[in-house]
């Protein structure tokens, strides 16, 4: 049960933080945010993750972003972690849905820290892109339920639901995703 409530929540820690004084063309502005695609490759070292030629299947698993500034929805920008057709990463999206995918032939924890470096979206314990606690209250909630740990931290996990709540929250956070046969 120690162990559900641990890793279930989204709580487990990655071994590896992500150094942000090291990647190239981080986003640290307010959203909306790009793909981040151009400075990929100069991430990738820093990151330590690789350039694929398609996607790995030792470990295949989804979870579901949602971002929220205000009260409105933000936009997770489709091809995150695929540079212009030549390769993908290990973390990466299709499409605009928030739908992450940790697809590896490698079977290591991947974390969300490192998704945001694959992103080139800044997020640290206290500053999501150009939101900064104190100055910007923001919040994560992980599977609806409050989260005050280190986001970049947390270790993907298959079906976790996340959502950034930027200043003013919407009427419902939400606390799960429909992934279908995902």
């Amino acid at each position: 049960a120690a162990l559900f409530f641990i890793f279930g929540r989204g709580g487990g820690k990655a071994s590896t933080a992500v150094d942000w004084s090291k990647l190239v063309g981080v986003q640290t502005g307010p959203a909306p945010w790009n793909a981040g695609v151009d400075h990929l490759p100069d991430r990738l070292g820093p990151l330590g993750l690789s350039e694929l030629t398609a996607e790995g299947v030792k470990i295949h698993i989804h979870q579901h972003l949602d971002i929220f500034v205000n009260g409105k929805k933000e936009s997770v920008p489709a091809q995150i972690g695929i540079f212009d057709g030549q390769f993908l990463t290990e973390l990466h999206t299709h499409d605009t849905t928030g739908v992450m995918h940790v697809e590896s032939d490698k079977v290591r924890d991947f974390s969300l820290g490192e998704f945001f470096g694959v992103w080139g979206l800044r997020l640290t314990n206290s500053c999501i892109g150009g939101y900064c606690r104190p100055k910007t209250p923001w919040k994560l909630y992980v599977n609806g339920a409050p989260y005050s740990g280190d986001p970049s931290k947390i270790v993907l996990i298959k079906h976790q639901e996340f959502a950034f709540v930027i200043g003013k929250p919407p009427k419902k956070i939400p606390t799960s995703y429909a992934f279908g046969g995902l």
